[in-house]
């Protein structure tokens, strides 16, 4: 793809997941892994389903968000926007991702604080996903490690709630 007909988003949570994010653009292409500094993980973010979902929360500690950087197509990004609830659950920032060949600039979502509650937590499903992308982009064990300790609510009605 050329480069000025895609623009470059940095995914960390459910979106990690290459098939979970194509579904829903089906042109992403994933471009590496890399660090978002003084930012931390946070699963505080009400979905529709009520449950916690992944957010970015800046912090002044040395703590780190990893996720991987993607090329999108700029023509999907309504289609993601609209996935992501743009203005209503979420908002766009801009980011500058540490990778292993510099600094890059790139898109990213970040909660409306009017929909977060620090006392949610994900549902199985959703959890899953980004526990598979953080594996198949090899994310640090630690953070994985990270990710799997985080306490889920058990989906006992999986495929007849909205999946975020």
């Amino acid at each position: 793809m050329n480069a000025e007909h895609t623009y470059l988003y940095f995914a960390y949570g459910s979106n990690l997941s290459s098939a979970r994010l194509r579904a829903r653009v089906p042109s992403a292409r994933p471009r590496g892994r890399g660090r978002l500094l003084h930012h931390r993980l946070s699963w505080h973010k009400r979905g529709r389903d009520g449950s916690g979902k992944c957010d970015i929360v800046p912090t002044d500690t040395p703590s780190v968000v990893w996720g991987v950087l993607y090329d999108i197509a700029r023509i999907e990004k309504p289609a993601l926007d609209a996935v992501e609830g743009l203005g209503v659950g979420y908002f766009e920032k801009e980011v500058r991702i540490v990778t292993d060949e510099g600094e890059r600039l790139a898109l990213t979502y970040h909660a409306n604080p009017d929909r977060t509650d620090p006392a949610l937590h994900p549902r199985d499903w959703y959890k899953d996903h980004v526990v598979r992308g953080a594996r198949e982009h090899g994310l640090p064990a630690d953070y994985i490690r990270e990710i799997e300790s985080i306490e889920i609510v058990v989906d006992d009605h999986r495929g007849t709630t909205p999946k975020e």
